[in-house]
C-alpha cells in the first residue's frame, strides 16, 4: 500500500465509490459501518469470540494507524478485510511457534455437546468448515458469510476471479456433501 499523493479529500462521504473519505468524521463513520462484517470474517478465522474480538480490535487499530496511506477512491471493505486477513494470518504463525493443550485433554473437558437439533446441525456445519481446505474455508466465508462480491474476495485473496469462484464452488459441494444435502441447497 502506497501513500496516496493528496490527504483524504473527496466529493463522497465514507463509501467505497471513487473519491473516498472526505475527513476525519467521515472516515470514522464508514469504518465503524463496516464491524458487523469485520465481526463476522475474524469470527470465521478464529472460531473464538474473544479472539474475534480482538482481531477486529487490532484491525481498527491499524486502520486508524494508517489511515493516512488508505488511497481514496479504493475499496475501504477490502483494504478492512486485508489487514484483519494478515493480522490473522500474524498471529497464527506467532502462535504455531507455542505449545499449549499438546494432548487436547483441556479442551475436550470445555466442549458441549449440542441437545438441539440446530446445535447438532451447527456443530456439524462448523465441522465440515473446519475440514475444508483453508483456501476454500476462507473464499466461502468471504463470499457466503461475509457477503463480500467475487471480485473483492479475489481481491482480499490476491488471486484471479476465476479462482475465487472455483474455490466457492468446490466448498459448496464438498459442505453439501458432508451435511447430506443435495448439492442446490449448500
Amino acid at each position: 500500500m502506497s501513500l496516496p499523493s493528496a490527504p483524504l479529500e473527496s466529493q463522497e462521504t465514507g463509501s467505497d465509490a471513487p473519491g473516498g473519505i472526505v475527513d476525519r468524521t467521515d472516515w470514522r463513520e464508514a469504518v465503524t459501518a463496516r464491524i458487523p462484517s469485520l465481526r463476522a470474517f475474524a469470527w470465521s478465522l478464529s472460531r473464538n469470540g474473544a479472539d474475534a474480538d480482538d482481531l477486529v480490535q487490532e484491525t481498527l487499530t491499524k486502520a486508524w494507524t494508517y489511515r493516512e496511506r488508505f488511497e481514496p477512491g479504493t475499496n475501504l471493505r477490502a483494504w478492512l478485510f486485508t489487514i484483519l486477513r494478515n493480522s490473522w494470518y500474524s498471529s497464527v504463525a506467532k502462535r504455531s511457534r507455542e505449545v499449549a493443550d499438546e494432548d487436547g485433554h483441556h479442551a475436550a473437558r470445555l466442549t458441549a455437546e449440542g441437545n438441539q437439533e440446530w446445535t447438532v446441525e451447527l456443530s456439524a456445519l462448523k465441522t465440515a468448515l473446519d475440514d475444508l481446505p483453508p483456501e476454500h474455508r476462507e473464499a466461502i466465508v468471504m463470499v457466503g458469510a461475509a457477503g463480500l462480491s467475487y471480485e473483492e474476495a479475489a481481491e482480499i485473496a490476491g488471486c484471479a476471479l476465476g479462482t475465487i469462484k472455483s474455490r466457492v464452488n468446490r466448498a459448496r459441494n464438498r459442505l453439501a456433501e458432508a451435511m447430506d444435502m443435495p448439492r442446490g441447497e449448500a
